[in-house]
C-alpha cells in the first residue's frame, strides 16, 4: 500500500513538472520515477513541445512537422523545439536520420536561459551533425571531459570514434545517458563521448533546426537504473 501511495504522488509530481520559462531554476526540475519510459514525440502531433525559432514571420509548422509518425525538420530558419517541463536524472533515446543529405542539427539538454547564443538556449549540444554526431558544444556550461588536451577547442569536445554512425538515409539510435552532473554518448551501442562536473544537471531538451532537413522517428525519455 505504502508503495501504491508514493507511486501515486510521484505521477502526481510528474504531471506538474514546471514550464521552463527564462527564469526558471532548471535545479528544480523533478526527478524520473515512474517505471515507464515516456514518450516525447507520441508519433502524431508535437502537442507537448514549444519553440524558439528565428525570423519574424515563421511558424513552427514551417520548420517542424509530423508525416507518417516521423518529425520532419526543415532546418530553416534556426532554432529549436523544446520540452515543456524540465528533466533530471534520465536516459533519453533519440533515433535520427538525414533524408536527402549530411548536414547539421543537435541534441540540447540541461536546457534553461533562452537565447544564450543566437537563438540557441543555455545548455549543452550533443551533435548530431554527420560525421560528428557526439561531439559536445557548451553553449553557456561548463563540462569535463577526457583528454581535454588534444579533444577540446573552444566550446567543442570531439567524440572518441569517426565510424559509429550509419550510411546518409539510414536510421541511427543516439543514448544520452545524464545523471546529476555526469553525461555518457552512446551512438548505434558506442561509447562515443562523457563528462563530469557539469554546470548543468537539469533542464529542458531541445531538438535543434540548423540548415539541413532532419528527421525524427523516437524520441523517448526514460528512468535510469539505479548505478
Amino acid at each position: 500500500m505504502k508503495r501504491f501511495i508514493l507511486t501515486c504522488v510521484a505521477l502526481a509530481c510528474l504531471a506538474a513538472w514546471p514550464l521552463l520559462a527564462e527564469d526558471h531554476d532548471a535545479s528544480q526540475a523533478k526527478p524520473i520515477t515512474p517505471d515507464n519510459p515516456i514518450d516525447l514525440f507520441n508519433g502524431k502531433d508535437l502537442s507537448d513541445w514549444t519553440y524558439d525559432i528565428g525570423g519574424q514571420d515563421t511558424k513552427p509548422a514551417d520548420v517542424y512537422r509530423v508525416e507518417d509518425g516521423i518529425i520532419k525538420n526543415s532546418g530553416r530558419p534556426s532554432g529549436v523545439m523544446r520540452t515543456k517541463q524540465a528533466y533530471r536524472d534520465y536516459e533519453i533515446e533519440v533515433q535520427w536520420r538525414w533524408p536527402k543529405k549530411g548536414g547539421n542539427s543537435g541534441l540540447l539538454i540541461h536546457s534553461s536561459k533562452p537565447r544564450e547564443r543566437s537563438v540557441w538556449p543555455k545548455s549543452l549540444e550533443v551533435q548530431l551533425a554527420s560525421k560528428n554526431a557526439g561531439d559536445f558544444w557548451v553553449i553557456g556550461e561548463k563540462v569535463r571531459v577526457k583528454n581535454a588536451e588534444k579533444r577540446t577547442k573552444g566550446r567543442r569536445t570531439l567524440n572518441y570514434t569517426d565510424d559509429s554512425e550509419k550510411k546518409l538515409g539510414e536510421w541511427n539510435t543516439m543514448i544520452v545517458q545524464a545523471r546529476g552532473d555526469t553525461v555518457k554518448v552512446f551512438i548505434n551501442g558506442d561509447l562515443v563521448n562523457e563528462a563530469w562536473d557539469c554546470s548543468a544537471s537539469s533542464g529542458a531538451i531541445c531538438l535543434q533546426a540548423e540548415g539541413t532537413p532532419i528527421e525524427y522517428r523516437k524520441v523517448q525519455i526514460r528512468p535510469l537504473p539505479e548505478k
